[in-house]
């Protein structure tokens, strides 16, 4: 496969020549987008266990990241201000250090079994309050932190997307068995995967166990 570079001709660099290649924005379009959280924005938050948030660091590196609990783990402090607690993880923290170096932060909430979305837009702090991170234990271990969103802008995402993957339909679910495991992927890019098959799946079993004891 050889690298790809864009044709400069091809290539579009500002707003106006990119809107020319596209019809008008609907009205209702515009008109979704609220600068506070609404009582149906707030009952999709809490009825979502997953989301993902979209963070960049001084530079414009990008990075975005999965976030997932029971449903309703996110706390709503207020109609402007939402509270994500940040779950055992790799400790690379992408999403916490671009939030201390740049607070924007974009929030995507998903609803298994839901078409539609919803996004979230605002700035973010990473936080230590006690009590606040007390209020989202789970199995008596609190958070070491929690990011809380002061939110700017709140609207409800179309359906079109997930309905073009078919993303909840189980005729088009994939064998995860037709890729390598997550251990083999990590290991055939870095160090080297062992040959035989009875030590990677003795990897593999003890990622298992720890994701057990560590998930929270």
């Amino acid at each position: 496969m050889s690298d790809y570079t864009p044709n400069p001709e091809h290539r579009i660099t500002d707003e106006a020549s990119l809107r020319q290649l596209f019809g008008a924005t609907h009205d209702l379009a515009m008109r979704k987008s609220l600068d506070r959280l609404s009582g149906h924005a707030q009952d999709f938050i809490r009825r979502s266990p997953f989301l993902c948030i979209g963070t960049q660091n001084m530079d414009g590196r990008a990075d975005v990241s999965p976030r997932g609990d029971p449903a309703g783990f996110v706390t709503i402090l207020d109609d402007r201000t939402l509270a994500i607690p940040d779950r055992p993880g790799n400790n690379r923290l992408d999403t916490l250090v671009n939030i201390v170096a740049n607070p924007s932060v974009g929030l995507l909430f998903i609803i298994p079994g839901f078409d539609d979305t919803l996004r979230v837009n605002g700035r973010a702090d990473v936080v230590t309050d006690p009590e606040l991170l007390a209020g989202m234990a789970i199995q008596n271990k609190p958070p070491k932190v929690a990011i809380v969103v002061s939110v700017t802008e709140v609207f409800m995402h179309c359906a079109k997307a997930f309905r073009r993957s078919h993303l909840w339909d189980s005729e088009h679910f994939q064998d995860r068995s037709e890729m390598p495991s997550l251990i083999k992927i990590i290991l055939d890019e870095t160090s080297g995967a062992p040959a035989d098959d009875k030590d990677m799946s003795a990897l593999d079993e003890a990622l298992e166990q720890d994701y057990q004891k560590t998930m929270y």
